[in-house]
């Protein structure tokens, strides 16, 4: 029998090399001068390399995170939604749509009824898209509209021709948002077809999305003044990654690890034939980092973290990860060395403000979250009542009953995969996510004047860290006081 090659370095070497893997807990932010109060700390960032937020905050592609509705809300407030891929491509395009559509200077995917379609048709696809007129275009040319009020009462076998508005106030491309709200206000409209110099429907402006943009000032939005959208994707089904370009504005690769020649081979196929931006992940390595620079050249932002979710148990099961925050020092390191212009999410093990603070000192551009945003109301989870008080169901994309939806399986890798890597649950409810984005930035900002940032890129290179011993931990908590949710705990 041959014998085996003695290994280049020896086991006991495994040892005396090994790194330590930092949390969260395990460190804190060391007080400095600060110049700057909280309240004039700037949190805009980048999350890819062409998208700017207000906020750095990203909700996460999970079915309990992040539908429309989540989205929706996350980016009025100034983050970013990523749109889960536990569904079919319909289902994940129309959600993505409905971002786009939610607001817009000029809505450009108009939905419109042709004149020969019946009432019935009209009214369903109003009950659909939830909105209340409808432009009706006859090939390509606006020839009239139909409102809700003209078709409330009439009989559905009837034809839109016969019940629409034809004489149409309408508004040449080019108008401005202030000529267009005079010319709403005064001929008391709600919805003002664009059309070109032919006649043929290019947009629609509705006083609607003008009192949003009114209303949310600091909203996360693309050039056309539309909501900022990011779908997951997985790197095998070009297919949905194509269909979703046409809306999305930035696509997230949603691999567990993604540092794998197949899954860098599809990447590279994918980043070839889609425009939107491409963030990657996860990954949690400088060398994942330095391949997928090297090798992956239009990657637009790294998605960073492996096992850290409160619902991830790749780490227990497993015995691998990469804890987000030394994730994301590791790969800060690799983009700094080779000068990459490519922001970096901090996913996953995100509790805190502070948390999200002491992942930005390490070189995160934003942070992504699933548990904090998984209590509001905007997700699509359960609510339910436990002994007197509301949860919310929050489930991990490894576990059980959302790998049994199969749309989504291949996040984890095929050889393990009869071994969850998630868990499923209930989280405390929260109420609106406007809360929860309000108490992190508010926390935020206040760990950027401890440090004595005005910005994060000054947080980058002002704020230092300090390592806690378990003792330290324990004196960081409130200690030495019983706590009223304490006392009713015991009762």
């Amino acid at each position: 029998m041959k014998a085996q090659e003695a290994p280049k370095q020896s086991f006991l070497e495994k040892f005396k090399e090994i790194q330590v893997a930092l949390t969260f807990r395990d460190v804190m932010i060391v007080p400095g001068r600060s110049e700057v109060e909280p309240s004039e700390v700037d949190v805009r960032t980048r999350v890819t390399r062409t998208h700017r937020l207000n906020l750095p905050f990203v909700s996460s592609p999970m079915d309990t995170v992040t539908e429309s509705e989540m989205a929706i809300a996350v980016a009025r407030w100034g983050g970013l939604g990523v749109i889960h891929r536990n569904c079919s491509v319909e289902e994940q395009v129309e959600m993505t749509k409905r971002v786009k559509r939610a607001e817009a200077l000029i809505i450009r995917d108009v939905i419109t009824v042709k004149p020969d379609d019946t009432v019935g048709q009209a009214l369903a696809l109003m009950k659909k898209h939830d909105i209340s007129g409808l432009p009706v275009v006859e090939k390509t040319r606006l020839v009239g509209i139909v409102t809700g009020r003209d078709v409330r009462f009439a009989e559905e076998n009837l034809l839109v021709k016969q019940v629409m508005t034809k004489n149409i106030i309408k508004a040449q491309e080019g108008i401005s948002i202030d000529e267009a709200q005079k010319l709403l206000h005064d001929h008391k409209i709600e919805k003002l077809p664009i059309v070109n110099e032919t006649g043929e429907l290019s947009g629609l402006i509705t006083f609607k999305d003008i009192l949003l943009r009114g209303k949310y000032p600091e909203a996360a939005r693309d050039e056309n003044g539309q909501l900022l959208c990011a779908a997951a994707v997985s790197p095998f089904d070009l297919d949905r990654a194509k269909k979703l370009d046409e809306f999305a504005d930035i696509l997230v690769t949603d691999v567990a690890h993604f540092h794998n020649d197949n899954v860098f081979r599809a990447t590279k196929k994918l980043l070839s034939e889609v425009s939107a931006d491409v963030i990657v992940g996860n990954i949690g390595t400088y060398k994942a980092a330095e391949d997928a620079i090297a090798e992956l050249e239009e990657v637009s932002g790294f998605r960073v973290g492996i096992g850290s979710g409160s619902i991830c148990t790749t780490s227990e099961v497993t015995k691998a990860g990469s804890p987000t925050l030394f994730a994301t020092a590791q790969v800060s390191d690799a983009v700094a060395k080779y000068g990459a212009d490519i922001p970096i999410i901090a996913d996953g093990g995100i509790r805190t403000p502070g948390d999200a603070a002491i992942a930005l000192v390490a070189g995160a551009s934003a942070v992504m979250i699933g548990n904090l945003f998984a209590r509001c109301r905007e997700s699509p989870g359960t609510l339910i009542t436990i002994g007197g008080r509301y949860y919310k169901q929050y489930r991990g994309m490894g576990s059980i009953t959302a790998r049994a939806k199969r749309y989504s399986i291949d996040r984890y890798s095929m050889p393990a995969k009869g071994v969850p890597e998630g868990v499923e649950g209930w989280v405390p409810y929260k109420g609106e996510v406007s809360i929860v984005l309000e108490e992190l930035t508010s926390g935020l900002r206040a760990s950027m004047g401890y440090a004595g940032a005005s910005n994060i890129q000054e947080l980058w290179t002002k704020a230092q860290l300090a390592a806690l011993s378990p003792s330290g931990a324990e004196e960081a908590r409130p200690h030495d006081i019983l706590l009223p949710s304490e006392t009713q705990e015991k009762v």
